[in-house]
């Protein structure tokens, strides 16, 4: 199991890892709110490797059989190296070329508030929000954890729809075994 969770997880972490470097670049034309898009779509693409690990344990380790538990703690493993991988990148390359990200972000988050129409008392609200998010942020765990939660929900979900639809184990049927889902 570790040698296919670490080669799906680790997979899946460079393609994620990729994205984050070849989009980063762009941002400022792309835009903080377009670039959360074209972020998740990389996770999700990048989070495909899950299914495909799921498939290649449950063929060549499991003998065409995997219960829905099984995958998942597959699944979820290499969700987890893949995350980890996210983290990594993100940390060298925030700190290395975008050292100024979370006032950037905070801005950027201020302008929208005030863009909405918001009241000069939620405006304040947010700011001091935002300054309270900064200090934080600038804090490695922090920072970390953070991170770490941004790529997580989509890997569990994929994680999840993968578990359920590779699932296959031996049922007893008239005293004959055929593989059936389930």
């Amino acid at each position: 199991m570790k040698k296919i969770v670490l080669t799906f997880g680790l997979i899946s972490g460079a393609i994620s890892s990729l994205f984050m470097i070849c989009t980063l670049p762009f941002i400022e034309k792309i835009g903080f709110d377009k670039g959360m898009y074209v972020g998740y779509t990389a996770m999700v693409l990048s989070f495909l490797l899950v299914f495909f690990g799921i498939r290649s344990y449950r063929e060549n380790v499991g003998g065409g059989e995997i219960t829905f538990f099984r995958a998942f703690s597959v699944g979820i493993l290499i969700t987890v190296i893949s995350c980890l991988c996210y983290v990594a990148t993100w940390e060298v390359v925030s700190h290395r070329f975008m050292p100024d990200f979370a006032e950037k972000f905070a801005a950027h988050s201020l302008e929208q508030a005030k863009a909405s129409g918001a009241s000069a008392q939620e405006i304040e609200a947010k700011r001091v929000e935002l300054e309270n998010f900064k200090r934080l942020y600038a804090n490695f765990f922090f920072n970390a954890a953070v991170t770490f939660l941004e790529p997580l929900p989509v890997g569990i979900l994929i994680t999840l729809l993968s578990a359920f639809i590779l699932r296959k184990k031996q049922k007893a049927v008239n005293g004959t075994e055929q593989l059936a889902s389930g």
